[in-house]
């Protein structure tokens, strides 16, 4: 398995001014890198570190001829209010960021991404080698701090408008919410007053006239005071316009004419373009922001500076991110306070395990280049390492990932198509994924890329949609192998996206063959003209003695439901293929795959493979898991807003298709980690029904050796918990478990007979949570195995009170717990607390004769206790046994059983 890195970006609504709505998960998402708002910074540091302290405050504001700007108070108060409503719009987090614990901040969350200077040459210059288009900035090209996007020029001259653009994922949203957040909170003071627009928002208006006055007054209210002072600002009025790909501009005159009056209607697109051209306003400054295709919508002559968003070219920069969220507090809050927050040494363990990987493993380092790539690392981590939101899954978090960062995005708003950016990536980076999994690869040559960008491609149109799609995202998906001997190719930048692309491709319909293509253009003609040809046939065969006018009619009926039995059978094909993948026995010794993307995240600890060793076979175990879970309606849903649907009636039959395979292959005894492989893919699919169904044979739960994370606490609680038959055995034994394990897993340990829990370092604490279990009305157990545990004499009190109260257990194991005289004492006082026992293993405890005579005394005296199992001195071992007429004892030099 693989991995990869960025940022989402914001999308600001036509509402800044009115009463601000409750933030909801459709609401655009940014993230912020940067040094903390508070606090010294470090010495020493390279200069990537100390370019932007969090803020723009060591810019000196400019002479100005203006003097006081905005002399009535009322003004001024409608300023505040501004920034106010600004601040609290730019602060509300999103769902996704929600899950980083309720003392996350943006604010003290931001780790600037580089920003290089560029020129018009150098942007225009044609690209002709698929490679060129991966390269990392040139070194010694100048850098720019956000506080130095308007300084002047190499030649001194002032600069009024800065042109910022970069591919998907860069962190171009984030600069924007990073710059206005910075002027809310007064740390800008160049500008008097900055106002941002979507260009998003304004494109949705259409050839609408409106005058920039209405547009300014429409979204924020508390200026409409100010606005016949705008043109009295000079530059001090900052505009920032967000997304200008969003927008059709046209700076012939014959196209749009001049205009220099804010409060002349006009449409919003010829509003810009006078901004631009510094006919309106001609003393404000202007940022923009841009996808690099769209760079040369704006002619060079109205730009001041060009400064294209590079990401963290610097490693440095990564570790810094990661440090920052990664050490948030409280995060185990987060999934509604169930489970325990990770310990500050837990946190830093983890930040130095992911630096030292990022330090040894090139190809980790390129793919967090992108800051989103930095924020997907993170939301990994903490889902496999946190406590897991209700309903959170891997498959929505990488949903929610590519939402935030192609929510509302087109391929080319000029284009009368209007084709969603992501669906053109789905057909042709999920074609190139697919490729990969079903020949088991995940490194491609650039003919390989080649072949999947432009297969099908015949028009000028096509053509321009790739160019676009390769200048604007092609970086988003592929990163170059940074490999020794692997020059020349690419690898996407997450291993785990290759899986969920390849996934994505099959359940949208896009994989079809050559015959399923043909059948379905010939049923979609035939169903066309079918009323009318039937009509004329039926017309003929009445006329003419012709015989076989009647089969062809018959002919024209059955040509569609041919074609449906097709499309069943392709679905058919693809539940086989990924059920397979699934069970494929040469995986069934692997880490299961939560540890395989833990492991690709945060590197294995030992000796690294030899260069000379053959390599490993590559695993594809989380491409079945991706498909179940793109079913799950929440995934559906999300994926319709990026336009990609998946119609109901195709994931009822795709579903279907999957369930009859996995009832015939799910069947079989598997090892431990593949068991808990399969009730993952339950758990991404998120469909109670589906999984009850299928897993209603399932009698034996083995997952001995599992390391039991709360992440998988939570898999195999909310697949097997909601269950209604029980379960005869549940093996738990050197699962390193804890007590937040345990109450997570508390609803399948009501359904289960015989528990075992052997060797998981249980103590005191933990007895707390199994006399719960005990005292519970439902509860089933009949056999409880808590050998190796250091429940200690406090632990074995706490199981007395369950036990007092309980009626089905009748067998339990203490074995090797650390009871000691005073534990035994303690069981030997209270045994009669309970009445249903009848066999009980205390061995290898360090019994005096004292406290082991008074355990069998108590023993032989119990109504029910038919075997005990104790250490008495000279390791001769005392058995108590019950017989049906007469009580007798049997002294036996033998080692105990681990019962």
């Amino acid at each position: 398995m693989r991995w990869g890195h960025h940022l989402p970006r914001a999308s600001w609504g036509s509402g800044f001014g009115r009463a601000l709505q409750q933030p909801d998960e459709h609401f655009p998402f940014l993230i912020h890198w940067s040094w903390p708002l508070q606090g010294e910074r470090p010495l020493g540091l390279p200069r990537a570190f100390i370019r932007h302290h969090g803020s723009s405050a060591d810019s000196t504001p400019p002479s100005s001829r203006h003097g006081r700007l905005f002399p009535s108070a009322s003004a001024t108060e409608a300023i505040q209010q501004h920034r106010r409503n600004l601040a609290e719009w730019f602060c509300r987090l999103p769902r996704e960021e929600r899950q980083f614990g309720p003392t996350f901040a943006l604010d003290t969350v931001h780790v600037d991404p580089v920003i290089r200077e560029s020129n018009p040459d150098e942007l225009l210059r044609p690209s002709s080698e698929l490679a060129l288009e991966h390269q990392p900035p040139q070194a010694g090209l100048p850098q720019l701090a956000l506080s130095q996007l308007f300084d002047p020029d190499a030649c001194g001259r002032r600069v009024q408008t800065v042109v910022l653009y970069g591919t998907v994922g860069t962190g171009k949203s984030t600069l924007v919410r990073k710059m206005v957040l910075d002027w809310c909170h007064g740390r800008l003071p160049t500008f008097k007053l900055l106002i941002p627009f979507s260009c998003e928002d304004l494109s949705s208006l259409g050839p609408a006239p409106a005058s920039l006055c209405q547009l300014v007054a429409q979204r924020y209210m508390p200026l409409k005071e100010v606005l016949p002072l705008m043109a009295d600002t000079g530059s001090r009025l900052l505009f920032v316009l967000h997304g200008l790909e969003h927008l059709n501009l046209d700076f012939r005159l014959a196209g749009t004419g001049l205009c220099s009056d804010p409060e002349e209607p006009e449409a919003p697109a010829a509003i810009i373009v006078n901004l631009l051209r510094k006919y309106m306003l001609p003393e404000a400054s202007i940022l923009v922001t841009t996808r690099p295709s769209a760079i040369g919508r704006i002619p060079s002559k109205y730009v001041g500076r060009y400064g294209e968003i590079c990401g963290f070219s610097d490693t440095n920069l990564q570790k810094l991110y990661f440090q920052l969220r990664l050490n948030q507090p409280d995060c185990g809050d987060a999934a509604g306070g169930a489970g325990v927050s990770a310990t500050p040494a837990q946190r830093d363990n983890l930040v130095q395990m992911l630096s030292r990987n990022l330090e040894g493993h090139h190809q980790i380092a390129a793919a967090c280049f992108l800051p989103s790539y930095c924020w997907l690392v993170c939301a990994t981590l903490h889902f496999l390492h946190a406590p897991t939101p209700a309903g959170q899954t891997l498959t929505s978090i990488y949903t929610s990932f590519l939402r935030l960062n192609f929510s509302g995005e087109t391929l080319d708003s000029t284009d009368p198509s209007n084709l969603s950016l992501m669906a053109y990536a789905a057909r042709t980076m999920g074609k190139l994924a697919y490729q990969g999994v079903s020949s088991r690869k995940t490194y491609f040559s650039e003919e390989d890329v080649r072949g999947c960008l432009e297969a099908g491609i015949k028009t000028e149109e096509e053509f321009q949609l790739l160019h676009i799609f390769r200048r604007d995202a092609l970086r988003f998906f592929l990163a170059p192998c940074v490999e020794p001997g692997r020059a020349g190719t690419f690898v996407f930048t997450v291993p785990a996206m290759q899986e969920y692309l390849a996934a994505l491709y099959i359940v949208l319909g896009l994989h079809k063959t050559t015959l399923q293509r043909v059948g379905k253009e010939v049923a979609e003609l035939v169903g066309r003209v079918g009323e009318d040809v039937s009509l004329v046939l039926g017309i003929m065969a009445k006329l003419l003695p012709l015989q076989a006018l009647p089969l062809l009619f018959n002919l024209l009926k059955v040509v569609p439901r041919v074609f449906g039995r097709m499309v069943g059978k392709s679905r058919k094909a693809v539940a086989q293929a990924m059920v397979l993948e699934m069970f494929r026995e040469e995986d069934y010794y692997n880490d299961d795959v939560l540890d395989q993307m833990g492991a690709s995240i945060l590197g294995v600890e030992g000796p690294r493979r030899h260069p000379d060793e053959p390599p490993e076979d590559e695993v594809f175990e989380l491409f079945p898991m991706f498909m179940g879970g793109l079913l799950s309606a929440h995934n559906r849903a999300v994926l319709a807003q990026l336009g990609c649907p998946i119609k109901n009636l195709d994931a009822l039959e795709n579903a279907q298709a999957i369930k009859k395979k996995l009832g015939k292959l799910g069947r079989k005894v598997l090892p431990p980690s593949e068991l808990l492989d399969h009730l993952f893919f339950h758990y991404e699919f998120q469909n109670q029904r589906f999984s009850a169904e299928v897993l209603s044979s399932l009698r034996q739960l083995n997952l001995a050796g599992v390391r039991m994370t709360p992440v998988k606490c939570t898999v195999v609680a909310a697949v097997l918990g909601s269950g209604r038959h029980a379960l005869d055995e549940v093996n738990l034994a050197s699962c390193q478990l804890d007590p937040a394990g345990l109450r997570t897993l508390m609803p399948v340990f009501l359904r289960t007979r015989k528990l075992g829990l052997q060797l998981n370092s249980l103590g005191p604490e933990a007895c707390k949570d199994l006399r719960n279990l005990l005292l519970h009305d439902q509860c089933q157990i009949t056999t409880l195995r808590l050998s190796n545990n250091p429940l200690t004499a406090a632990g074995v009190a706490l199981l007395m009170e369950g036990l007092a109260g309980n009626t089905s257990v009748t067998h339990l194991s203490l074995l090797h717990t650390g009871l000691g005289d005073e534990g035994l004492e303690l069981l030997a006082a209270q045994l009669d607390r309970n009445r249903q026992l009848q066999e009980l293993n205390v061995a290898y405890n360090g019994a005096g004769d004292t406290a082991a005579l008074a355990l069998a005394r108590a023993a032989r005296e119990h109504p029910s206790l038919e075997l005990l199992q104790r250490e008495p001195p000279y390791s001769a071992h005392l058995w108590t046994l019950r017989m049906p007429s007469h009580w007798c004892f049997l002294l036996i030099l033998m080692p105990p059983l681990c019962i």
